[in-house]
């Protein structure tokens, strides 16, 4: 497969996995980018490899981390928007409002990540733990004590809230 194939097939993959774990369409959008990038720079040792989109993820997820580790990361650019002149995207709107993604955002990095690549991702701990380099039970541990506060937190804590909550979860 050619890089460029593959970009065509998993490029918008990988944007979505991006925003799932950032929260921010535009950091997904760069996260993609700069996976995408050093992917390209290696793409015959990633071409060659087993799986050639677990590596471009995993390279995602380590930038991800990586990231939030930076100072830069908690900077909010504070330019004021001409409210005329801009259009709200629907599909921000939908994604910022959903009580999971608010719930999700609660969480650590590390434990955000472990969430999505476990149940958006649909990949087993085995798979989590090699792209984290870390230990199955590492991977298990972390979800469980990410469910177990979720399911503490106090805005979600009605009962219709709370069973979607797990209801997706699970």
């Amino acid at each position: 497969m050619e890089f460029e194939e593959y970009v065509s097939a998993r490029g918008q993959e990988l944007v979505r996995l991006g925003f799932t774990v950032s929260g921010d369409y535009q950091r997904a959008e760069d996260l993609a980018q700069i996976a995408l990038m050093q992917a390209f720079r290696s793409w015959r040792k990633v071409r060659n490899a087993d799986d050639p989109h677990h590596y471009v993820r995993r390279i995602l997820v380590n930038e991800y981390l990586s990231m939030t580790r930076r100072r830069s990361f908690t900077e909010a650019p504070t330019a004021d928007l001409d409210p005329q002149r801009t259009v709200p995207d629907h599909a921000t709107h939908v994604a910022n409002s959903d009580d999971l993604w608010r719930a999700l955002a609660t969480l650590s990095a590390r434990e955000r990540v472990v969430l999505v690549l476990r149940y958006y991702q649909d990949l087993d701990d085995q798979t989590i733990a090699d792209m984290l380099g870390i230990k199955p039970s590492s991977v298990r541990a972390t979800a469980s004590r990410a469910l177990a506060s979720l399911r503490r937190r106090p805005a979600y804590s009605g009962a219709s809230e709370s069973n979607r909550l797990d209801e997706r979860l699970s």
